[in-house]
């Protein structure tokens, strides 16, 4: 396997890094807080090459995030490192053009952002040993992510957080739609556990996989007709990029949608058992800091996982759906309609 992505890496190479230039009006190259092109290396100042899979604002939180825990761990922009940002707009080509772009420039470490991302950051990692971090990736493991000059944050869901949530609210439902990315690891794993464990709350898990974002909201259209009684949402990036169109066919139908991070319910999801990837970012980026500082190696450090969640509800959503709040969630729920 290692000795295949050489070749593959060695091959795609010389075309990709040509043709990131030619594709620079999709893959634009930032400065971590203005949006101005960002800085290259400047003498010894190390490059800290970010791959972002696709804009939205649970991956964003994570970029966000890392920033802020290289700034807790006591580095500075400028003088430790700089940052060469880059976004493949959810394009696994683009991806892989990002990374090999990043060894071209013999950065210092590598972050990627979402698995199709990290996986490329990886595989062009390789024949240099530059070391990789990740995070927003559910299953390392699934993805091969687990050893190696890489370790990370993974963003793994609390599914039986969020099914207690469910029959909280939802006394009577029985069955939960789920529409999920069939390429994205991520998703096919957390839908796993989905049916692994929704018999135990008396539920029965209905999901469509869809290869495109494209076909995301006719499968939504497609779940409604069976009649399910609510959605839960993962943090799979097609289906979190068109979430403003799933809500408003929801809503709608008046079937409540359950988020699987903050900003979904902020976004206007009824509630959800979910994650802040702030925090998760800001996990990574001390990870990283370690690595960048020599404090530590990638194999020095078994990628973490938050084992802690949060209670997020938007009680406007709520209200318009007509779902009662019980007093026990209520006490311990965040509600962020006005956030």
């Amino acid at each position: 396997m290692k000795n295949l992505k050489k070749l593959l890496c060695g091959a795609l190479s010389l075309t990709m890094v040509l043709g990131l230039a030619a594709c620079g009006g999709n893959t634009a190259t930032t400065d971590s807080t203005d949006g101005n092109t960002a800085a290259k290396a400047d003498g010894n100042v190390p490059v800290i090459g970010i791959s972002q899979y696709g804009q939205h604002a649970s991956l964003d939180n994570c970029r966000e995030g890392f920033l802020q825990g290289l700034q807790e761990a006591g580095l500075v922009e400028g003088t430790d490192y700089t940052i060469d940002y880059q976004n493949a707009s959810f394009d696994d080509n683009m991806a892989i053009q990002i990374a090999q772009s990043f060894s071209a420039e013999n950065a210092a470490l590598m972050v990627g952002i979402a698995t199709p991302s990290a996986t490329a950051c990886y595989a062009a990692a390789e024949d240099k040993d530059i070391p990789v971090i990740f995070t927003a990736i559910t299953d390392p493991v699934g993805a091969k992510l687990d050893s190696g000059n890489i370790t990370g944050t993974s963003d793994v869901l609390p599914v039986e957080g969020q099914l207690k949530l469910i029959r909280a609210l939802q006394p009577d439902a029985k069955t939960i739609g789920i529409v999920y990315t069939t390429s994205e690891s991520n998703s096919v794993y957390s839908v796993g556990v989905y049916q692994e464990k929704a018999a135990e709350y008396g539920f029965t898990v209905e999901a469509v996989g869809v290869t495109a974002q494209s076909e995301v909201t006719q499968a939504v259209d497609n779940l409604i007709a069976k009649g399910v009684d609510c959605f839960s949402n993962l943090t799979d990036n097609n289906v979190v990029g068109v979430l403003g169109s799933i809500l408003e066919k929801t809503n709608e139908a008046k079937i409540p949608v359950y988020g699987s991070e903050i900003e979904q319910m902020k976004k206007g999801c009824a509630a959800g058992a979910g994650l802040d990837y702030v925090q998760l970012g800001i996990q990574t980026g001390k990870m990283a800091a370690k690595v960048l500082t020599g404090e530590a190696t990638c194999q020095d450090m078994p990628y973490e996982v938050i084992e802690n969640y949060s209670t997020y509800i938007n009680s406007k959503s709520l209200e318009q759906l007509g779902i009662t709040l019980p007093d026990d969630v209520a006490q311990s729920a965040e509600d962020v309609a006005n956030a």
